[in-house]
């Protein structure tokens, strides 16, 4: 790419991040946080017993995803307490319900600190969810334990990141994509801060890669018809779709592609949030389509066998695992064994000593990097067979050290890098 079109892109990124229209609310690196603490925490430890939160949307539009994270991180504590506990204490769980409503995961997370005395909390799913909860930990200096996939360029001595971020499933999907000579693409997500953001990081990359961004489409995240857009992508043409869609948006998507006659052998999909627990409840059969991910049920492993078997036995509203709720129960884990490493359910004592904190997950060895929070993760590509299952067709070679803020990609300009933390907040 000719240092001309690289500025123009990144101009074009830097418009795009403006146009977000988010307020900052921080995109410091882990170490680097300076948010102050106002108040003492009321965790209480000395009993035989230590509070855990889970803060998942059990109503709403994002249940189709967020009720199974709940369940398997039940499982975890239980598992947990049937080996002895975190330091010898019992993990006694307060469940609350996000609602798909992000001032409410704002509110039940500051119920979960100062009213509940948690010692950490798990959940979350969207972006916009998580940076609704991300000042509250901050302000209480509590930890957060997020589980899913986002765009990165975040970091906060407050928050444990489990999911990818953008340089373990974004950049690794447009890989795959160049791989298989893909040479235009079309963009459809649901409008709030992670597709958006995404996607700016998306066009880059496609810049430096030689493949055409032919459209860009975003319908809400409560909102379920995707006709009018739909009808873009039959004009446009797309050798690919990449989809950033989350929720139950993705039928009323899937459902306007089918009704319109686009087929995976046509037009193919690439997803960000379709796992095996959303691949069956499309309405419409998506086999042949693909997702990107760090885990998928397929996964052969050891410990994915046992993962597998625990959850089939487990009393949940599923019989398939699934890369959110991978990543949530190693959550449960990773916070176990720097509990035990720090000898203290302290936060800043946990965060001393995290880094190179690892654990033996389904999708393989996870490590934590004390510096950014986040762990190192396989890439995968996986194809929906007819079974809704996911048959992997591309892997990276070996895990993937976290990037949040792409500082390893010379094609990622600082002043876009900039503007972009400053616009998702």
């Amino acid at each position: 790419m000719t240092r001309t079109r690289s500025r123009v892109a990144a101009a074009s990124v830097i418009a795009l991040a403006a146009a977000i229209g988010l307020s900052a609310c921080g995109g410091s690196k882990a170490g680097d946080d300076t948010t102050s603490t106002s108040s003492e925490s009321c965790v209480d430890t000395s009993g035989d017993t230590v509070k855990l939160g889970l803060i998942n949307s059990l109503t709403g539009a994002m249940a189709i995803s967020e009720t199974t994270v709940s369940s398997v991180l039940h499982m975890a504590a239980d598992e947990i307490n049937a080996d002895g506990g975190i330091m010898g204490k019992q993990i006694e769980l307060v469940q609350e319900d996000g609602a798909t409503d992000w001032p409410t995961f704002a509110e039940k997370t500051e119920k979960l600190i100062t009213k509940d005395c948690v010692a950490a909390i798990f959940g979350g799913w969207t972006s916009s969810s998580r940076k609704a909860m991300k000042p509250v930990a901050e302000k209480y200096n509590s930890l957060l334990f997020y589980p899913v996939q986002y765009e990165g360029l975040e970091a906060s001595k407050n928050i444990y990141y489990t999911g990818a971020t953008t340089n373990q499933q974004i950049l690794p999907a447009m890989e795959f994509l160049k791989s298989k000579g893909v040479k235009t693409l079309f963009l459809a997500g649901s409008d709030y801060v992670f597709p958006r953001t995404a996607n700016a990081i998306i066009k880059l990359y496609a810049e430096e890669l030689g493949i055409e961004i032919v459209g860009e489409e975003y319908v809400p995240l409560d909102k379920d018809d995707w006709t009018t857009q739909v009808s873009k992508i039959v004009d446009a043409k797309p050798d690919f779709i990449f989809n950033t869609i989350n929720g139950s948006s993705n039928v009323g998507f899937i459902k306007a592609y089918t009704d319109a006659g686009l087929t995976a052998e046509t037009t193919p999909i690439i997803s960000v949030s379709i796992a095996e627990e959303e691949a069956p409840n499309m309405g419409a059969d998506v086999t042949g389509q693909y997702a990107a991910w760090n885990y998928f049920q397929s996964v052969q492993s050891p410990a994915n066998e046992k993962f597998i078997a625990d959850w089939v036995a487990y009393d949940g509203p599923s019989d398939v695992t699934s890369d959110p709720m991978e990543a949530a129960y190693d959550s449960m884990y990773l916070y176990k064994a720097m509990v035990e490493k720090a000898g203290s359910f302290d936060v800043d004592k946990i965060n001393a000593v995290s880094d190179g904190v690892s654990f033996d997950a389904p999708e393989g060895t996870v490590v934590i990097d004390g510096e950014n929070h986040h762990i190192s993760k396989p890439g995968l590509i996986g194809q929906i067979n007819a079974d809704n299952q996911f048959d992997i067709v591309w892997e990276s070679d070996g895990p993937i050290e976290p990037d949040p803020f792409l500082e390893g990609y010379s094609w990622f300009p600082e002043a876009t890098r900039d503007a972009l933390v400053a616009a998702a907040g």
